[in-house]
């Protein structure tokens, strides 16, 4: 039977044996397949056995999946090849000796690195590390032209300010007191003409 072999420094030799037919692989732990790394998405890719095939599907991950340092959605991997989940490398061990790990990880002192491994995997890690890539051959052919879509559908309403209402108010009232004081005013300096 086939596993996948972690081939990353502090991970590496960690192993997982492809025995059902769908394995899903991600940083959560309730994925078949869990792997506490930031640039592996919550819910990554899927393993799908097909007769003596291994399937490896994208699953919208957010630093892709790759064999071979090529991007794939859905392809079948082979002995030899590399497979990578965000910066997670891995091959398949199927008997034969496997290649020295990449030196693409960070390095970490010995003595840091194999204490904090039981805190790690008690901890849920619940975002993403985007890892930048550059520009890709669509972006530059789109121009970069922008796919989002805005719902002009939607009835936007003005947002009540009530200081100013109450202002409003307020300065109404004060000129109304202001109109009938001169009425008043103006009548008694009228009447005592008149009388």
């Amino acid at each position: 039977m086939s596993k996948l072999v972690i081939l990353n420094q502090g991970m590496t030799g960690r192993t997982f044996e492809l025995i059902i037919e769908r394995t899903t692989v991600g940083r959560v732990e309730d994925n078949t397949f869990h792997i506490a790394d930031a640039s592996v998405s919550s819910h990554h890719a899927e393993i799908i056995l097909r007769g003596s095939d291994i399937v490896i599907r994208d699953i919208g991950s957010t630093n892709g999946t790759f064999i071979n340092n090529e991007k794939i959605t859905e392809a079948v991997l082979k002995p030899g090849q590399t497979l990578r989940f965000g910066q997670v490398e891995l091959k398949i061990d199927d008997g034969t000796p496997l290649p020295a790990p990449s030196a693409a990880p960070a390095p970490a002192p010995a003595a840091s690195s194999a204490a904090p491994a039981p805190a790690q995997k008690k901890q849920q890690m619940d975002a993403t590390l985007v890892i930048p890539r550059g520009v890709s051959l669509e972006q530059l052919e789109q121009g970069g032209a922008r796919t989002t879509t805005f719902d002009t559908n939607t009835v936007f309403t003005k947002k009540k300010n009530k200081v100013n209402f109450y202002f409003l108010i307020g300065g109404i009232a004060a000129a109304v007191i202001i109109i009938i004081l001169i009425i008043m005013v103006m009548s008694q300096a009228a009447a005592p003409a008149g009388h």
